[in-house]
């Protein structure tokens, strides 16, 4: 048996929160719909299936949902060339496995984006043994569905690494122990309001606590 540590993606390893806040503002838009961009912020690392409704409204939702969904993915793609690693994102991957620990990745995104994420941090060079995409999953954040299929299979104990409060309720529904970052953008009281267990600024000091991370008892399904 090993153990497993689950990352989340956006906001977690890679600094894109705000281009998806930016993204949905302008989708929304298109629709004569006017979201602010700090409430839409809040609502990322929700699946985009629910954010629509979260931000706008059932009305909005009823009557362009599926179109402002499209209309994001239009206007975030240009975007792709511009993100980035936050730092410390492969030191932190690589030093999981020099732990002998299992490396998973997680993301409720869309399956291009998340392949390309997966190609910058050098996910395979790197020894990570599984990611998915939301594509692999029918249920979203805060829905556990995701983290379930991730883990699907491994045995031992795991932890998860998040940065939203998506993250930590969905791991919480499935006594999997999140611990949060900062790097998304939500105060560490809110994080651990959420049901975060521990709450670090960045990566390298998440790695700098790896000792003391909360693995728990997973079963494989």
């Amino acid at each position: 048996m090993s153990d497993t540590i689950l990352f989340d993606i956006d906001g977690t390893l890679v600094d894109t929160n705000y281009h998806h806040a930016v993204a949905w503002f302008r989708a929304f838009r298109r629709f004569d719909v006017t979201v602010p961009v700090w409430r839409i912020h809040r609502a990322i690392g929700m699946g985009g299936d629910r954010l629509v409704a979260a931000v706008a409204g059932d009305d909005v939702e009823d009557r362009c949902g599926d179109g402002v969904r499209d209309a994001w993915k239009q206007e975030f793609d240009p975007m792709l060339h511009e993100v980035r690693l936050f730092d410390g994102a492969r030191d932190a991957l690589a030093a999981a496995k020099d732990r002998g620990w299992r490396v998973v990745l997680a993301s409720s995104g869309a399956r291009e984006h998340i392949e390309h994420y997966v190609k910058l941090l050098e996910f395979e060079a790197l020894g990570g043994d599984r990611w998915i995409s939301g594509d692999d999953a029918s249920g979203t954040k805060p829905d556990p569905e995701l983290l379930e299929v991730a883990l699907d299979g491994y045995d031992g104990r795991a932890v998860m690494v998040g940065d939203s409060v998506w993250d930590c309720e969905a791991a919480e529904r499935i006594s999997l122990p999140c611990v949060a970052l900062r790097t998304g953008g939500t105060g560490a009281g809110e994080l651990l309001s959420a049901g975060a267990v521990q709450v670090h600024e960045t990566l390298p000091a998440l790695r700098e606590a790896y000792d003391g991370l909360p693995f728990a008892p997973v079963s494989p399904s």
